[in-house]
């Protein structure tokens, strides 16, 4: 071998160390979403930072920002989309906002329980809705579980749409839900969700709407003397990365991420799940009125939504999840 076999062997060797070592650089990520410690979103944040360790052997770090620490979930969506922000377990409503597709889910009395939303977002319209929001700068790890949703109060018990009419109801910033909000008789207020346990305190709304599991993890019930399991509405938490972050990683770190993403994704949805099922007489437990409703009524009501929704902008998207959850 001549010299400049030689040096160019060096060159080869030092050239392939020198990936390598980029390749075992620490990398530093931040996962930031709005539920509060408890909360199944935030004990599934944390075990999907606790893989990635593992799976990395300490190389990956994720921080996890809970409580809305990095602002509300419309903040952090903007975050996401910048690069500002790596990762975020993000609400439906929010994302909607940038990807209007994901309102299609939350279209009203869609689902009778959420393994049926689970398995409607499994398939082919989660994979569009991935490249959807792919486009718009994000990457999706997987469609957490946000729940059925009821409504609480404080003014009555709620059993038929009537009920509604004058209630001041809190909504986060998601259309459909205004949307049902108003065909139901009820003014809807939107309030961010750190925000809304003073709001319903000082009486500046009269009640809300939301998955039990966000009820007692944010304590709410505390607040709210009445909880009619109306089950209006289902909602997924868009668990998301940056694809800005996601372009910097190499092609092992995103298989690591995207493993350890199905894995908290399982875990979530069975924590929610469970967590759902024993809440109802936890919270009857505290003293909460807890009723059921007409749900005849409630569904009639809410019909022109539909009408609204599989008519509008995204109306071809919103008429084949209807026809797909009608498969399941």
């Amino acid at each position: 071998m001549n010299c400049f076999q030689t040096f160019r062997t060096l060159l080869a060797a030092a050239l392939m160390g020198a990936v390598s070592l980029a390749g075992a650089q620490p990398v530093k990520l931040t996962l930031g979403h709005g539920a509060a410690p408890g909360n199944p979103r935030h004990e599934a944040a944390v075990k999907f930072a606790e893989t990635v360790k593992a799976k990395t052997n300490g190389r990956i770090e994720v921080q996890v920002a809970h409580s809305a620490q990095l602002g509300d979930d419309a903040a952090m969506v903007t975050a996401l989309r910048s690069g500002t922000l790596d990762m975020s377990a993000n609400s439906q409503g929010a994302v909607s906002a940038v990807v209007p597709e994901y309102a299609a889910l939350g279209l009203p009395f869609l689902f009778s329980d959420v393994q049926k939303a689970w398995q409607l977002m499994d398939g082919p319209i989660g994979k569009e809705l991935a490249d959807r929001t792919a486009a718009k700068g994000m990457v999706l790890l997987g469609l957490w579980d946000n729940g059925i949703r009821h409504m609480s109060n404080s003014k009555r018990p709620i059993k038929a749409p009537a009920d509604l009419k004058g209630l001041k109801m809190r909504t986060p910033p998601d259309a459909v839900t205004v949307d049902i909000m108003q065909a139901l008789g009820a003014d809807p207020q939107q309030i961010k969700f750190s925000e809304l346990y003073v709001a319903l305190q000082q009486g500046v709304v009269d009640g809300q709407e939301n998955p039990l599991t966000n009820i007692a993890s944010a304590k709410l019930y505390e607040v709210q003397k009445y909880i009619s399991l109306t089950g209006h509405k289902y909602e997924s938490t868009p668990f998301l990365m940056s694809k800005r972050t996601w372009d910097r990683l190499n092609a092992a770190d995103r298989k690591v991420i995207t493993e350890a993403a199905a894995e908290a994704t399982q875990l979530q949805r069975r924590l929610n799940k469970e967590a759902d099922e024993k809440l109802v007489s936890e919270l009857k437990s505290k003293g909460i009125e807890i009723d059921t409703v007409d749900r005849a009524a409630f569904v009639d009501a809410s019909k022109p939504v539909y009408a609204k929704w599989t008519s509008g902008p995204i109306g071809d998207f919103a008429s084949r999840v209807v026809k797909a959850t009608a498969a399941h």
